[in-house]
């Protein structure tokens, strides 16, 4: 994925809250690429009424932009799992740089974290793999049946625009969708499922 055209190279911004203008830096590697800003702004102004006070999932967290984002903007804890060892290490310093309280950050594989680690009540999960991970349909079905997800959480998945379209649990509602250039970003609502009622 693209970066904003003002970002610097291993860099990326936060763009609201507390944090607003500070920038993230990230390691060189092959699977990490940064959501443009433009992208980060649209997501965030769907999620504005709720992000405060919000427990939320960053599940390939990469740089950590999407967490970083979300506690500056007001969210109260941000779980940030990544398995890349460079790319661990750099979040641990930017959290140590901004004074991230609230952030714990896991190193593991996403499948393997869903599985396996203590289940919490999740308001806002952020699911941008990289664009060739073929794990989102898996990861999007140990989400809902391992009950990851508060019952009325949202969920942001970020795609290849070109690649098909996630196919996510029957009572996931998309609320909106968008691409710019390359991506195709969505916004789903976790709904009452049939085996709830």
């Amino acid at each position: 994925m693209g970066r904003a055209a003002d970002a610097l190279p291993n860099r990326v911004r936060v763009i609201a809250g507390r944090w607003r203008g500070r920038r993230i830096h990230f390691p060189e590697l092959q699977a990490v690429r940064p959501t443009p800003d433009r992208v980060r702004e649209t997501a965030f102004n769907w999620l504005q009424a709720e992000i405060a006070g919000a427990c939320c999932l960053d599940l390939f967290a990469g740089t950590g932009i999407w967490g970083f984002e979300a506690l500056s903007r007001g969210a109260e804890s941000v779980i940030c799992v990544e398995h890349d060892t460079s790319a661990i290490a750099a979040i641990r310093r930017n959290a140590a740089i901004l004074g991230a309280g609230g952030l714990e950050i896991v190193h593991d594989d996403a499948i393997a974290f869903l599985s396996h680690a203590r289940l919490q009540s999740i308001d806002i999960a952020f699911l941008d793999p990289p664009y060739d991970a073929q794990i989102i349909k898996q990861v999007c079905q140990v989400l809902d049946q391992r009950a990851w997800l508060a019952s009325r959480a949202l969920i942001y998945i970020e795609r290849r625009a070109k690649d098909p379209v996630v196919p996510v649990p029957g009572h996931w509602q998309c609320l909106r969708s968008k691409r710019a250039g390359r991506v195709d970003y969505r916004l789903y609502r976790k709904t009452i499922s049939h085996d709830q009622r």
